[in-house]
């Protein structure tokens, strides 16, 4: 990444990071006029993201899911299952980073465990050794962090290609595109730049083979198919920063409880 590049990622980064807060505001006034559960995302920009998630629609039904089905029919199961465990463990500096940016030193410790178990007995991370020994998977980014740090979704948006996000996410994304070792390896040297792309797609692939029947079972049952692509996200989001798998059920309870009487 050259230094006009990096100048315009910084300029962005900054201007969305100082845009928060007043998105966060007018969130908060709207919220006390009407009712909305606590996995709900304003999406202002609604045309707009329908239009990129048509597209993202026919590219996932022309190219990424023939791709991710061919990939589930090549490989077996144990063998996706490594190429997992080893993305995994190329991500755990970056979770290990959040932990501590959040406070969460257990989840550190865990992080650290995982990593060195992993890299050293499970072999670069192809077997998930830790996991067997009580130290399990949990998944942090930057933008769980943010949430972690008071700062809400901000406003819907849908990223060509990359798919559903948000503000206070993309600007997670960022973060940790920034600060992912794998990166910083690629690009300092240019004849490396393609591993980084590479890890990214072979991730990308290998998380879509998982979601196959999830995603056709959305696509064939949902009335509105954005809307609940939209719902999930932010059910999945709000989960996972409250590292809670149900907690905005109880949530959606207990506030719609409060907002009825």
């Amino acid at each position: 990444m050259n230094m006009i590049s990096m100048k315009r990622f910084f300029t962005v980064c900054c201007f969305v990071v100082l845009f928060i807060p007043m998105v966060g505001c007018a969130s908060a006034r709207d919220q006390s006029l009407v009712y909305k559960s606590p996995t709900e995302i304003s999406d202002p920009l609604e045309s707009v993201n329908r239009a990129i998630f048509g597209f993202n629609n026919v590219f996932d039904m022309v190219v990424f899911e023939p791709t991710a089905k061919a990939y589930r029919f090549l490989l077996p199961s144990p063998v996706r299952d490594s190429v997992q465990n080893f993305m995994r463990n190329l991500r755990t500096p970056l979770i290990f980073a959040n932990n501590v940016l959040q406070g969460d030193f257990g989840g550190a410790g865990v992080s650290a465990g995982r990593f060195a178990m992993n890299t050293t007995v499970g072999i670069a991370g192809i077997f998930d050794v830790a996991a067997t020994q009580g130290l399990k998977y949990e998944p942090e980014d930057f933008g769980q962090t943010l949430g972690k740090w008071g700062f809400g979704h901000g406003f819907y948006v849908v990223l060509p290609i990359l798919g559903p996000s948000s503000l206070r996410d993309g600007v997670g994304m960022a973060g940790d595109a920034l600060a992912d070792p794998v990166r910083i390896f690629a690009y300092s040297d240019a004849n490396r730049e393609w591993v980084y792309y590479a890890r990214n797609g072979l991730e990308a692939v290998d998380s879509r083979s998982r979601l196959i029947g999830t995603i056709e079972d959305l696509r064939r049952n949902s009335v509105d198919y954005y809307a609940a692509i939209r719902s999930v996200y932010g059910q999945k989001r709000y989960s996972l920063v409250q590292d809670d798998p149900y907690g905005h059920m109880r949530e959606d309870d207990e506030v719609q409880d409060d907002y009825d009487y």
